[in-house]
């Protein structure tokens, strides 16, 4: 930059400046800003022509008051004349002007683009320079529309100067992140990447923010970037701190760059060519070879650039999971983090273990700071620390340590910070339930959470205790009798009152034996609650008594008494009075096998998942917890689902309100009695006496439930049965995906001959590539195999693949077939669009066969957050504040394939009252729209 000659001061600059500091008031301030601003007006509007410093001086002091906080409604064609000045620092001052003051939408912009235009000709670098930087400055559409096609000439010409290549690639980045679509993607992408070479680090930097930009919608363009991306890590982090003495930082060379570069990576999949990956490999080792290393200084900066490097390291350890060496390596250097003085690095080191916690290869190193990790729950300061303390317990527990984390969380429930207790909460549930030996420690355990913060427990936590209890003959009893001793506490939270309620109604008969807990010292004791609890536990407890008139005959007078009291009749709440009113007459006229048919025990309930854990998603984010759980190595069988339990009352005698479904069944029949559940998913279970099998078995029941469950995300258990789980880890990009298929062998028995065969119908063919390798025949006792697939998405299609598992297990042969969720909607790419764009867009894809629309009733509650997060895990962007009607969701995208890119416009709008959907999607072909419509219409 050319050196600032004397003659160029701006004295009178400087006494403005000077006389606006002296001001003793604001009024004064004013006083002397109006002042100078009409001795700039009359100044500009004087016969007298102004030279090129008089200009200068006044748009500089325009430009000071404005950053004042003052209007400027004059000036700008001054400042517009100053970029056509050949003098430096006059043509800085206009450009600096126009880039704070100047919208996009002014008169101006047509004369301001063609100074930038003679000045990207010119060829002389400083003016280039300015240029570029007031077009990344303003940054509007208008600017992308007339540079988007010159700026990338500008950075890979070769005659262009390092400081204008700069200056170009951060401009060229800045107009892609304001309007992706404006920026043309053509040959110079191939020659940017190599850039990468370059032999000015501050080029490489600039380049490397661009490419990293640039791939995360264009991969394929990019992809050799990866080799010469690790070239240039390997020859910085090989280097001494002297070689690269320019972009050393304390002794660090290049860490901006070395972050950059590792943030890069990540964006693809591990290096395919081995000797790269060789060499990539020998740089992450070399990194944590030097964090090992006694620190060459002492300031806190050499620390900071040091660790920066060594977490995008790790980072990028994470992301490939495919090291195990590295990924142990990776948790050790963590765990000596996790003692740091420094509280962010604390943090950061129990962020990265979480991750680390559910990889196959690392999760047992992880286990081996559990004490360190307790410890810091117990004496960390600051509540962010602690709560990332609480999710790496979540995270690293499993059958070996759960009661021991379980115990731990519990004891620092007593003292957490109000913020974090229902989730805590809800941690505590979901793991005491997962690794749930004895049932008995089950039940303990939730009845000590609720006693410890009944507050926090939500409704789903009582409601899946109850669900497991009625689920399981062998914890029925143990389950009363320990309700029974915890009310007689003198204070019991609500939620215990319900908890007790409902299982002595049901199961009170099982301890009533015991002199200390006969029918009528239950009744009292649950009955001395009573006038303490709320309406809905009111109600409850009503509905209690009623089956102990059933269980116990002779406590019948003592409740009929206590319905007959004009406290329950003429209650002022209506549904306790018409319960009271139906439950008295029923005891009275029924007979006693009436009574027993109507009040008999509830039923076990049905499968489904776990409505804890859908909360935790709920509150965490649909992806933090998904891929937390979908990615555990070791997963329990969930024997104890079902919705939740109906009330204990009966619908034959009582009216519905919407106070009347305490449990929140809502219209869902109850499931007829029988013996509990059986193990797994019993819907899936494979005919294990079968004999012989055909060669692709038909699909197991119930698959296509969990198919649809995977088209709005891609990690989670597919099929599980009492032999098999089929666990799914998948990721895409554009018109490719690779997925991670985990076979886990749930018996202690080998699996042989184990024979996976992906199956595309002729139909499927031509439309989408499937590639994969052989597993190994043989899967041991406990033991988990993984298979990788290479997918392609030719061009659109409808049906999917097949995936059939053949194995012979105890002598007798096996054939389970699932659909593999490889749909369509797999190769979106979402699309970030103003209102403007989204509607004229709409509009051009008004032809009938462009357009497919859906009326469909709801068959989920119908949660705005839910909603939303099943829109973006379908794979468009979630447009905000672009439909007039801000109910209604908007989304858009582009289907990759091989062959076409497909437009994708969508318009989700509920409708609360009728409990209805209205979806619309409009594509540029028919089929894609009608094909994507049925996938999204199945998730509401």
């Amino acid at each position: 930059m050319p050196a600032v000659s004397k003659g160029d001061g701006m004295r009178g600059l400087a006494v403005f400046i000077s006389d606006i500091r002296n001001c003793k008031s604001k009024e004064a301030e004013i006083k002397r800003i109006n002042k100078e601003l009409a001795n700039i007006r009359s100044k500009f509007k004087g016969d007298k022509a102004l030279d090129g410093y008089s200009k200068k001086k006044y748009v500089c002091k325009l430009l000071f008051i404005f950053l004042l906080g003052h209007d400027i409604d004059f000036g700008h064609m001054e400042a517009v004349n100053l970029l056509s000045s050949n003098k430096y620092t006059e043509k800085q001052i206009g450009y600096l002007f126009i880039s704070v003051l100047v919208n996009s939408n002014s008169e101006l912009i047509r004369l301001i683009n063609n100074a930038i235009k003679n000045d990207l000709a010119s060829r002389n670098p400083t003016f280039m320079c300015l240029a570029l930087h007031c077009i990344a400055n303003v940054g509007s559409r208008e600017m992308g529309e007339a540079f988007a096609a010159d700026i990338p000439r500008i950075l890979v010409a070769g005659d262009s100067m390092d400081s204008v290549k700069q200056s170009a690639a951060l401009c060229l980045l800045r107009l892609y992140k304001a309007s992706p679509d404006l920026v043309p993607m053509g040959e110079w992408t191939a020659r940017v990447v190599h850039l990468l070479n370059d032999q000015h680090m501050g080029v490489v930097t600039a380049a490397v923010s661009l490419i990293t930009c640039l791939c995360k919608k264009n991969p394929d363009d990019f992809k050799t970037c990866i080799s010469l991306a690790v070239s240039r890590l390997s020859r910085i982090v090989s280097s001494a701190s002297t070689d690269l003495q320019d972009y050393t930082y304390y002794f660090v060379p290049a860490p901006w760059l070395s972050v950059k570069l590792l943030r890069l990576l990540q964006c693809y999949p591990p290096p395919e060519d081995a000797a790269v990956k060789g060499r990539l490999v020998e740089c992450l080792e070399t990194v944590l070879n030097k964090a090992q290393e006694p620190p060459k200084s002492k300031k806190v900066q050499h620390s900071n650039a040091k660790n920066a490097i060594l977490f995008e390291t790790i980072s990028l350890i994470i992301h490939y999971d495919s090291e195990p060496n590295l990924l142990v390596r990776a948790c050790n250097q963590l765990g000596q983090f996790l003692q740091h003085r420094e509280t962010n690095l604390r943090y950061l080191a129990l962020e990265s273990m979480c991750t680390l916690a559910s990889s196959e290869f690392s999760h047992e190193a992880v286990k081996t700071h559990i004490e360190t990790v307790i410890n810091a729950l117990k004496t960390e300061r600051d509540v962010s620390v602690r709560q990332r303390a609480v999710d790496l317990l979540y995270a690293m527990c499993d059958r070996s340590n759960a009661p021991q984390i379980v115990a731990e969380m519990l004891s620092y429930l007593e003292t957490a910070d109000y913020s974090i207790r229902e989730e805590i909460v809800l941690k505590v549930a979901i793991l005491a339930e997962k690794y749930a030996v004895d049932y008995t420690w089950y039940v303990d355990t939730i009845l000590n959470l609720i006693r410890i913060a009944g507050d926090y427990v939500s409704e789903e936590v009582w409601y899946r205790v109850i669900q497991i209890v009625i689920n399981r003959d062998d914890v029925q009893g143990y389950a009363a009798k320990t309700v029974f001793e915890a009310l007689q506490a003198p204070a019991c939270h609500e939620n215990l009152v319900k908890v007790g309620g409902y299982i002595l109604g049901e199961f009170g008969n099982l301890i009533a034996g015991d002199p200390r807990s006969s029918p009528l010292i239950q009744f009292n004791l649950l009955h001395s609650k009573f006038h303490l609890c709320s309406v809905p536990t009111r109600a409850l407890l009503l509905s209690t008594y009623i089956k102990f008139v059933n269980l116990f005959p002779e406590v019948k007078p003592t409740i009929q008494d206590v319905l007959r009291s004009d406290s329950q009749l003429r209650n002022a709440d209506v549904e306790l009075q018409q319960r009271a009113v139906e439950y008295l007459r029923l005891s009275t006229v029924a007979s006693t096998d009436i009574l027993a048919t109507v009040l008999e025990e509830m039923p076990p309930f049905p499968e489904r998942e776990s409505s804890i854990l859908a909360k935790l998603k709920k509150k965490k984010g649909p992806s933090t917890v998904t891929d937390l759980e979908d990615t555990k190595r070791e997963r329990s069988v969930d024997v104890n689902g079902g919705p939740e339990p109906a009330p204990a009352s009966t619908s034959a005698v009582s009216t519905p309100s919407p106070s009347a479904d305490l449990l929140g069944l809502g219209a869902a029949p109850p499931a007829p009695a029988g013996p509990p559940p059986s193990s797994g998913s019993g819907g899936l279970l494979v005919d294990v006496f079968s004999d012989s099998a055909s060669a692709v078995a038909p699909l197991a029941p119930g698959s296509e439930d969990n198919f649809a469950r995977f088209v709005c995300k891609n990690n989670g258990v597919l099929f599980e049965n009492q032999l098999l789980q089929i666990g799914l880890k998948s990721e895409f990009r554009q018109n490719l995906g690779r997925m991670f298929i985990f076979y886990g062998n749930k018996t202690s028995t080998q699996f042989l001959n184990f024979t996976p065969t992906l199956i595309c119908s002729d139909d499927l063919q031509p439309h989408l590539n499937l590639q994969t390798k052989p597993v190994d025949p043989t899967v041991e006792g406990g033991a988990q195999v993984q298979q990788v697939v290479n997918i392609e998405c030719v061009s659109d299609f409808t049906e999917a693949p097949v995936l059939s598992i053949q194995f012979r297990y105890g002598g007798t042969f096996q054939n389970v077939s699932v659909q593999l969720p490889i749909t369509l909607n797999k190769f979106f790419q979402p699309t970030e669009m103003a209102s403007q764009d989204f509607f004229q867009r709409w509009k051009q894809l008004s032809n009938p066969q462009q357009e497919v629309q859906n009326i469909f009733k709801a068959k989920h509650p119908m949660d705005t957050e839910v909603t939303k997060a099943k829109i973006i895990g379908f794979g468009s962007a979630l447009l905000e504040e672009v439909d007039p009607n801000p109910a209604n969701f908007v989304g858009a995208g582009i289907i990759h394939t091989k062959t076409t890119q497909i437009g994708c416009l969508l318009r989700l709008e509920p409708n609360l009252q009728a409990q209805m959907y209205r979806l619309t999607l409009r594509t540029s072909k028919e089929a894609v729209s009608q094909r994507l419509c049925e996938l999204l219409s199945a998730q509401f």
